[in-house]
This record gives structure tokens, C-alpha cells and sequence, in this order.
């Protein structure tokens, strides 16, 4: 597998969203796929700009039924918007306006690939699951038994580990619940939006697209789909995937170390 070099040159300006770096996403060997996972880092820019040349690439080829957004609440859709709609009203169809979705789900950073999708003709929907949804999910304990014993302690850790330590014991197993519901939500809304012959791209968070603990375990058995994860480190030219995990892994420079732990740390007073 070829290594992913993103150029750092800016790409011009997409319908006022701002500028992504350019990118080219190798899909060789992975297409034809009726579903693709396509995971990220949320703060890594080149990340976002491999997404938009995957939606590019794919409705260049016709082959884009709908593209699925970790970043928007399960049922809002830019469905029946025309190709020329404009910004304002298609953040107002996803619920991304100005008071919501602008922290951990910036526009400008995601609007680029939003608009390339509505500029080609192609819905984009939200399939996280909403907040409401969140503090009945956290009660579910059917939950638990979608994960394997060992896959479900590891996301347990990823859980604790993700929140700095700083979540008590007892909210561990409710949060977990909330992360694989969120898994389940996504899953259902890729699966509701399969066309014949064509491919739903699924954006989000690498945790989510993981084979083995994401979104891929609430799909049927024999739904076929492809994983790629994004990664911002250093790897050998030849890094592939673990098969257990996803079938490639794109990388691109390594970001700016930041120390998320010590910020939350800061907000809770502590």
C-alpha cells in the first residue's frame, strides 16, 4: 500500500467554507464496496481534506449514494436540497448552526466536505445518535452484550482512558453504553441509505470505524464493507492495516502534541 503524502498547499475556497489542504485518497483496491468507513482524527485538517477528495472522487465516478456524518444527529438530512443550495441553508437543515455543532464540530473545518457532497447532488445524513437518546441509552445493559467480553473491557478503557481518568467508576459501563449506541445509530442510518451498485460513506471518529469495536459490529454478518483509518504519525512507507481493525491506513504528518487531559482537567476545576 502506497503512503498517503498530502500536499500543504491551500485549496481554494469551497461555496465560503474555508480552505482544506490538498489531498488525494487512495482508493485503489478498495472499491467497488457498497458501504466505506472512512475514520479521522477530529483535529488533524489534512484528515477532513481526504474526505473531501473521497466524496470528490466517488461522485466523480458516480458511484455516491449518501454520505453518513458522525458530526449531525441521527434524522436531519440535506435530502431534496438542489446542488445549489446555499450554506446557510444546508447547516440549517443538519442543525449546524451557529449556537451547536461549532465546537467539537467546527464549519469551517467540515463545511468543505458537507458542500462538495450537496454540490454533487449527494444527500448528506446525520447518523449520530441524538442527545435526547443519550440518557436512556446509558440504562440499556443489551448494550453490553454487542461486544465480545474482552472487546467490551477494551472499550470500557478507551472510555475511562478518553475522559483522563476523570469519570467515576460507576459511570464507566453507562458511558460505554452511550458510545456503542452512537455506533448502532450510525450503523442503521448507513444501512437505510444503501443504493444498488452504489457506495455510502461513513465519516467518523477512527474509534467508530473500527472493525472490532465500532461500527462494524452493529452491521449484519454479511454486509460487506471496507475500513480505512487515518492516522496523523510517522510509519513506514509499506504500514498496512491490521485486518482486525480495518483493511488500510491512511497517514499524514504528525500534529502538534496537546495535552487534551490537562485542558479538561482545567475546565472541571481540577
Amino acid at each position: 500500500m502506497r503512503r498517503l503524502a498530502p500536499a500543504l498547499l491551500l485549496a481554494g475556497m469551497l461555496g465560503g467554507c474555508s480552505a482544506l489542504p490538498v489531498a488525494s485518497a487512495d482508493l485503489q483496491g478498495l472499491l467497488p464496496t457498497p458501504l466505506l468507513l472512512l475514520g479521522e482524527l477530529h483535529d488533524a485538517p489534512e484528515h477532513q481534506a481526504l474526505q473531501r477528495d473521497t466524496v470528490r472522487q466517488l461522485a466523480a465516478r458516480g458511484e455516491l449514494a449518501a454520505v453518513v456524518l458522525e458530526m449531525v444527529e441521527q434524522g436531519r438530512t440535506t435530502t431534496g436540497l438542489p446542488p445549489d443550495t446555499s450554506e446557510s441553508r444546508v447547516r440549517e437543515a443538519l442543525d449546524w448552526t451557529a449556537d451547536r455543532n461549532t465546537g467539537a464540530w467546527p464549519w469551517r473545518v467540515y463545511g468543505p466536505v458537507v458542500m462538495s457532497a450537496v454540490r454533487a447532488g449527494v444527500p448528506v445524513l446525520g447518523g449520530n445518535l441524538p442527545r435526547a437518546q443519550m440518557r436512556p441509552a446509558m440504562g440499556e445493559a443489551a448494550l453490553d452484550d454487542t461486544l465480545p467480553a474482552a472487546a467490551l473491557q477494551r472499550q470500557r478503557e478507551a472510555i475511562r482512558e478518553g475522559h483522563c481518568d476523570l469519570l467515576p467508576a460507576t459511570q464507566i459501563a453507562p458511558m460505554t453504553r452511550i458510545q456503542l449506541a452512537r455506533d448502532r445509530a450510525m450503523a442503521q442510518t448507513a444501512m437505510g441509505a444503501l443504493r444498488p451498485g452504489l457506495t455510502v460513506l461513513l465519516i467518523a471518529g477512527n474509534g467508530h470505524v473500527q472493525r472490532d469495536l465500532g461500527v462494524p459490529r452493529h452491521l449484519p454478518p454479511d454486509q460487506a464493507h471496507r475500513v480505512v483509518m487515518a492516522l496523523a504519525r510517522d510509519l513506514p512507507s509499506a504500514a498496512m492495516a491490521d485486518p482486525a481493525q480495518a483493511d488500510r491506513v491512511w497517514t499524514t504528518p504528525p500534529r502538534p502534541p496537546q495535552d487534551h487531559c490537562a485542558d479538561m482537567k482545567r475546565q472541571m476545576g481540577r
